[in-house]
């Protein structure tokens, strides 16, 4: 009799919590940017050089039950954080991003979410095409 009652109550709860693990999950969405600046580039002749391929920049934000949110990721922080991840300053070169895309995605918990940006772009530096090679030391006695 005590197994019954036991196998009665155990099949509520698991039906409960296997359709709480079927709710909760993750998703994303993925889209090209192109720039939107007035600038007409040539990226086909050798007027650039890679400074870091695929570099990446995060921001994460944090929503209570899903639907209320504490804090929204921003593109604004995701992008700072991509140039961040260049480790190399970049004040005063002529760089770029070229290639780049912004995905959003969220991670869903039982009680909250937490949503995120994520930008990935190669980072270019303009380069004068007609400028002469940089000049390599000689090594060695004459």
């Amino acid at each position: 009799m005590k197994i019954d009652v036991l196998v009665k109550r155990l099949v509520p709860v698991s039906m409960c919590l296997t359709f709480v693990i079927l709710v909760s999950g993750c998703s994303s969405v993925g889209e090209m940017r192109g720039g939107t600046t007035g600038t007409d580039v040539q990226l086909n002749q050798k007027n650039y050089k890679l400074i870091k391929a695929g570099a990446m920049g995060h921001s994460y934000g944090f929503k209570l039950l899903g639907i209320l949110p504490f804090d929204s990721p921003t593109a604004a922080d995701a992008k700072a954080d991509l140039y961040k991840s260049v480790g190399e300053d970049l004040t005063g070169k002529a760089a770029a991003l070229a290639n780049q895309t912004e995905d959003r995605s969220s991670l869903y918990l039982i009680l909250f979410s937490i949503p995120r940006i994520t930008y990935t772009a190669d980072v270019i530096e303009f380069t004068d095409p007609n400028a002469p090679p940089p000049m390599q030391q000689a090594t060695g006695s004459q």
